[in-house]
């Protein structure tokens, strides 16, 4: 129909005329509530979103101290495997605690030997880096 009777049938029943495509030959127009239309639109990108965020990985946080036990070890490697078989990333943290300091490559040597317990199928995101007394590296599976 024409676009002059598409407004009339628009304004007759108290709705707007939305344009759909414009680049189509002739453009393709809807006569719809344009309230409601961006309502649905919104919840739409809205839900989109949401599935986007759910796809993505999420971040844990391991944090270990450089006195820890062997066994107190074995349990966080244990969940941190349990993280990464469940899709998501791994922070590792090594904490340091007062004169702890002087003896960063200890910090470094748990944090090769934690590296080394966890497996083979591992990417290491980037290098070890410290932020003021924590060593960290990120860690996702391959």
């Amino acid at each position: 129909m024409s676009s002059r009777e598409a407004q009339l049938l628009a304004k007759e029943q108290g709705v707007d005329l939305v344009e759909i495509a414009a680049n189509a030959n002739p453009p393709v127009v809807k006569i719809i509530d344009w309230g409601k239309f961006q309502y649905q639109k919104m919840k739409e990108e809205a839900k989109n979103r949401k599935k986007a965020r759910e796809k993505q990985s999420e971040l844990k946080q391991m944090k270990i101290g450089l006195k820890i036990s062997e066994n107190d070890l074995n349990i966080k490697v244990r969940k941190m495997r349990e993280f990464l078989d469940g899709g998501d990333r791994v922070k590792i943290m090594v904490i340091f605690r007062g004169r702890e300091m002087a003896h960063k490559e200890i910090g470094q040597d748990l944090l090769d030997k934690i590296l080394g317990l966890i497996g083979d199928d591992i990417v290491i995101e980037g290098k070890a880096q410290f932020n003021g007394r924590n060593l960290s590296v990120g860690i996702r599976k391959k």
